[in-house]
C-alpha cells in the first residue's frame, strides 16, 4: 500500500519539533474546523469549546511521535474530536434532563434575521435528535466538508453504508422541518 499524502506532513514536523510558528499555524488553520465540528456535534458552544481545545492539546502531544503515511494527520485529528464529543454525549446520557441549555444569540440585530435564526435554531435541533451516526455523517460530509470517501474513512465504514447514512439522516431532516419553506426566512 502507497503511503497516504499528506498536505499538513511538514507542519506536523515543525510542531513536534517545538516550532512556535508552526504551533500557531496549526492552531490558525485546525482549531476552527474542530469547533464547528463539536458545535455540531454537541450544540453547546462551551462544550465545543472544550472540545476543540483538548483536541488541539491532544495535536500538539502527538506530533512528535506523529509518522507519515499511515493516515492523513487530519483525518485523525477528526477521530480524536469526534471521540472526545461522544465521551460527552455519553456522560450527557448519563445525567438526563428536560431542560435544554439556553443559547447566547449571535446572530443579526433584533430587527433583521428573526425568522433565518430561528430556521437555523430548528435544523440544530433536528440535526441534535438523529441517531449519533446520522448525525455524524451529516456533519463531516456537508459541515466539514469532507468527501464521502474520507468521511467512510474516519468513520470506519464502506462508502455505501456512509452514502446510506446520509441519506437516512437527510430523509429524517426533512421530515423534522417539512413546514420550513425554502425562501421563507426572506418573506
Amino acid at each position: 500500500m502507497a503511503p497516504i499524502a499528506d498536505p499538513d506532513e511538514e507542519l506536523v514536523r515543525r510542531v513536534g519539533q517545538g516550532d512556535p510558528a508552526a504551533i500557531q499555524a496549526m492552531v490558525a488553520r485546525k482549531l476552527p474546523r474542530m469547533l464547528a465540528l463539536a458545535q455540531r456535534m454537541l450544540g453547546d458552544p462551551v462544550e465545543a469549546e472544550d472540545v476543540a481545545q483538548d483536541a488541539m492539546l491532544r495535536a500538539w502531544r502527538q506530533a512528535p511521535r506523529w509518522t507519515p503515511g499511515k493516515a492523513k494527520f487530519d483525518t485523525w485529528l477528526h477521530r480524536v474530536a469526534l471521540n472526545l464529543c461522544y465521551d460527552r454525549l455519553r456522560r450527557r446520557r448519563e445525567a438526563p434532563t428536560d431542560v435544554l441549555p439556553e443559547r447566547a444569540f449571535e446572530g443579526p440585530a433584533p430587527d433583521r434575521g428573526l425568522m433565518a435564526a430561528d430556521v437555523g435554531a430548528r435544523v440544530d435541533a433536528a440535526l441534535a435528535r438523529l441517531p449519533e451516526r446520522q448525525r455524524e455523517a451529516l456533519v463531516l460530509c456537508h459541515y466539514q466538508e469532507l468527501t464521502n470517501i474520507e468521511a467512510a474513512d474516519l468513520m470506519a465504514v464502506s462508502v455505501d453504508a456512509l452514502e446510506s447514512l446520509l441519506s437516512r439522516g437527510r430523509r429524517a431532516l426533512r421530515l423534522a422541518l417539512a413546514d420550513i419553506r425554502p425562501g421563507a426566512e426572506g418573506a
